[in-house]
């Protein structure tokens, strides 16, 4: 009798609480920034850091915030800047940082026959599109690597060359109209 009581009082427990946590995450939701998502969503989703933050998503949060100008992003270039300020209504402003020339898509390849798999281009990639295992040979996730070029640098050995993926009907992409 007394195992049947618990199990009823446990059982009752669990749906008073269950219907609480249903009521407070209906009721205290969080709604994520609209603003953000845009601004997002016009970065070039390199999550480079050569803006100065880890990643597109907080460069955005941070330009929104008013934190950081619009004009950070070396990767998305003078048409990803002049999108931002159509977008936020603000001013445009030059690129801030001097390399600002925007490229053409790069892919990462590793020379397979020079590499010591020392792991440091591993470490470097922020997308996580290079595989490989510690004194082994390395290679690039051809469809995951954004083209960021930090796995380069930190290679002791330069077995790793930019290349530029060539232009097709599936990497075409509508260029931001130009603001004069």
């Amino acid at each position: 009798m007394m195992i049947w009581t618990a199990i009823i009082v446990l059982g009752s427990l669990a749906i008073l609480f269950g219907l609480l946590l249903g009521y407070a995450s209906v009721h205290f939701k969080i709604e994520g920034n609209p603003v953000v998502e845009q601004v997002d969503a016009i970065l070039p989703q390199l999550q480079c850091g050569k803006c100065g933050y880890p990643g597109c998503r907080p460069y955005a949060e941070a330009v929104v915030k008013g934190e950081v100008d619009i004009n950070q992003c070396p990767p998305g270039g003078e048409t990803g800047m002049l999108a931002l300020a159509r977008l936020l209504d603000r001013q445009p402003k030059p690129m801030d940082n001097v390399e600002h020339i925007e490229k053409a898509n790069l892919i990462a390849v590793i020379d397979e026959n020079i590499c010591i798999g020392c792991t440091l281009c591993i470490q470097a990639c922020p997308v996580d599109a290079i595989l490989g295992a510690a004194r082994h040979m390395h290679t690039v996730l051809t469809n995951e690597c954004t083209g960021c070029e930090l796995c380069v640098a930190p290679c002791p050995v330069n077995c790793i060359i930019m290349k530029t993926i060539p232009t097709d009907v599936n990497s075409w992409k509508w260029p931001y109209p130009q603001c004069h």
